[in-house]
């Protein structure tokens, strides 16, 4: 009696097995069938469990379960690419997971340009997303009409950095014009007002000034200080003596830790030669660091340097900057 129930059960098991395999391939190998192509998007970070109530959703596969469980099975979940995504309902499943693995069949894409890059780094980050050459980029941006009128207000700080989404086919023109028209939505016209001037100061000058502090702030509450300490030096006549400016200006060359020779560089851009700001931008600022410039805070720190975590010591007298110095060097050399 035994015998037969355990017989049973086993045929029970082995008959649930086959159900089971039959409609796993069915839901991932067969195709819903024919019909209009759809677009789906995949959000940075989302999950797999998600995109597949997205694609459910969409009527592009059976069973969000099923196609969960396959990308699980296979450890494909974690290669899942953001992006939009142009998806035919001939195709199976395990097509559209391939599709969403590695990328093809983009309806769109995202690109992020973060803060602080400079015009080159942008440039190289548009050719690493295949949308160009730098030097395409770079000739496309200057050539785009930034639809705001500073004085020298070229590439250099003007393509504001942020998350992109670039359309398949887009190529670097339409992106450099995207970066344009993106400062002057957020920046030029959301900050500023439209207006070439702010409290006074010319917001070219205020743009620049951004760089260096975006350049040389490595935490979010020090922004505003550093601003005001690089204020309290202009309005003293001191020169800036910013190290962002000197790496800047070194270009390709730029190193992990300038020597004195460096800070030599015969260079518009080398504040500890020449008075007051650099011509222009050296990096791309993020809005955190344009607040700070607009707004320095009021301190009476003349010196700051950093430390090994990026935080800074700040100092009113040079005496004091020099004792900063030689603490952080013996605490580095322990």
């Amino acid at each position: 009696m035994r015998r037969r129930r355990l017989r049973a059960w086993v045929r029970l098991v082995a008959v649930l097995v086959v159900l089971l395999g039959a409609y796993s391939y069915w839901a991932i190998a067969v195709p819903m069938g024919r019909g209009q192509a759809k677009v789906v998007s995949i959000a940075p970070g989302q999950s797999a469990w998600a995109v597949a109530g997205a694609l459910e959703k969409a009527n592009l596969i059976r069973s969000r379960t099923a196609f969960f469980a396959y990308a699980y099975l296979t450890r494909r979940y974690r290669h899942l690419q953001a992006g939009g995504y142009r998806l035919a309902p001939e195709m199976s499943a395990a097509q559209i997971l391939d599709a969403l693995c590695h990328g093809t069949h983009r309806a769109w894409r995202w690109l992020t340009i973060p803060e602080g890059y400079t015009a080159r780094q942008i440039a190289k980050a548009v050719e690493k997303a295949k949308l160009g050459t730098p030097e395409e980029f770079l000739r496309a941006a200057a050539a785009t009409k930034p639809g705001f009128s500073l004085p020298r207000a070229g590439v250099e700080g003007y393509l504001f950095p942020d998350t992109y989404r670039v359309e398949w086919d887009e190529r670097a023109p339409e992106l450099a014009d995207q970066m344009r028209r993106q400062f002057r939505r957020v920046v030029w016209e959301g900050l500023f007002g439209g207006k070439a001037e702010y409290r006074g100061r010319r917001v070219h000058d205020i743009v620049t000034l951004a760089s260096l502090v975006e350049a040389e702030a490595k935490h979010d509450n020090e922004r505003a200080v550093i601003a005001g300490v690089l204020m309290n030096r202009l309005r003293q006549g001191r020169r800036l003596e910013c190290d962002a400016t000197v790496q800047y200006a070194l270009g390709a060359d730029r190193k992990q830790r300038l020597l004195y020779k460096d800070l030599q560089l015969e260079s518009e851009y080398n504040t500890y030669r020449h008075d007051g700001l650099p011509p222009g931008p050296i990096c791309s600022p993020g809005l955190a660091s344009l607040k700070a410039a607009m707004d320095p805070a009021n301190v009476p720190y003349l010196y700051y340097v950093a430390k090994a975590d990026g935080s800074h010591v700040f100092s009113t007298t040079f005496a004091e900057h020099t004792a900063a110095i030689a603490r952080i060097r013996q605490g580095a050399g322990r």
